[in-house]
């Protein structure tokens, strides 16, 4: 059965803009939930300096967890090369964080969708990255998940492989055992196309997932589109208790089970507060439960 990680996506600004959360207090919070782990994001204050990653491991072990994933986004389609340069060495250091933090994975993610920027060139520039950050991770027992991104809630520009056609073009580039791709099925809603389409396509090579459900709380699709390029997420997007948006998490799991999948789904959702993410956790755990039934039960936690 696949584990259960949660993202902390409601305290984002606290814990790498204003630093009014520490790590050590999401950690006691999210350890109350019925989760296996916790995905970390690589601008949290906390883990700036490199000498309090054993004690941010240690307290996450602690706790009964572990942290499989980190969260980053590294902006690879820069048409200046020193620029990719920059963003390859932030990436290896984010592929040290993530071992060092007793991680598995890494995300990476194509970068910034640049007017100026060809289909080809930012295809050309994601790979050639990515490629170069892999030796590095294998190194290190760490595999890069791609995701098939919406935008970097810091970034200016949405997702250059934010489309599908993109998105997969970009996957067959890259031949690794050291890289996969983390699915977020609310993000294909996003680009206007449809989830299980994108799933079905690169179903082999889903090694994490990231569970959210999406909805706009005005407005439509396209108005979203004209928003695109405003600096972080259009206001008018939501993400809210997972069950109760668009996706479709019993076709989801059908599909992820007949490919064998066993990897880790991360919640990305509980902006509205721990509730939300407690309900977010009890729907998740039911679906896996339907969808897994005879592999060995995860453990429960008070």
């Amino acid at each position: 059965m696949p584990k259960l990680a949660a993202f902390p996506k409601a305290y984002l600004d606290q814990l790498c803009v204003d630093g009014s959360m520490s790590l050590a207090e999401w950690i006691d919070v999210a350890a109350t939930l019925d989760i296996d782990g916790l995905e970390f994001y690589s601008g949290i204050i906390d883990l700036k300096n490199p000498a309090g990653w054993p004690e941010a491991r240690k307290r996450v072990e602690d706790a009964g967890l572990v942290m499989p994933m980190l969260c980053c986004s590294p902006d690879f389609t820069h048409p200046d090369e020193s620029f990719r340069q920059r963003q390859i060495e932030l990436e290896k250091g984010w592929i040290e964080m993530a071992a060092a933090l007793g991680g598995s994975f890494c995300r990476v993610l194509s970068g910034q969708r640049r007017p100026e920027v060809s289909r080809a060139d930012g295809i050309r520039y994601a790979a050639e990255c990515i490629q170069a950050c892999l030796p590095h991770a294998a190194e290190r027992g760490i595999t890069l998940i791609l995701e098939n991104h919406y935008k970097d809630g810091y970034w200016e520009h949405p997702e250059f492989a934010q489309k599908m056609d993109v998105f997969c073009d970009l996957v067959a580039e890259i031949d690794s055992p050291h890289f996969g791709v983390n699915y977020d099925p609310s993000n294909t809603i996003l680009a206007g196309e449809d989830p299980l389409e994108l799933l079905d396509r690169v179903k082999h090579r889903v090694l994490t997932m990231h569970a959210s459900d999406r909805y706009l709380a005005e407005g439509t699709i396209e108005d979203l589109r004209r928003e695109e390029d405003s600096l972080g997420y259009a206001r008018r997007l939501r993400h809210g208790e997972i069950g109760k948006g668009m996706n479709d998490y019993d076709a989801i799991f059908s599909v992820l089970v007949s490919v064998g999948f066993d990897g880790w789904v991360s919640i990305e959702d509980g902006v509205d507060g721990m509730d939300q993410l407690r309900g977010s956790v009890r729907f998740l755990r039911d679906k896996m439960a339907r969808h897994w039934p005879s592999q060995p039960g995860m453990k429960t936690r008070a």
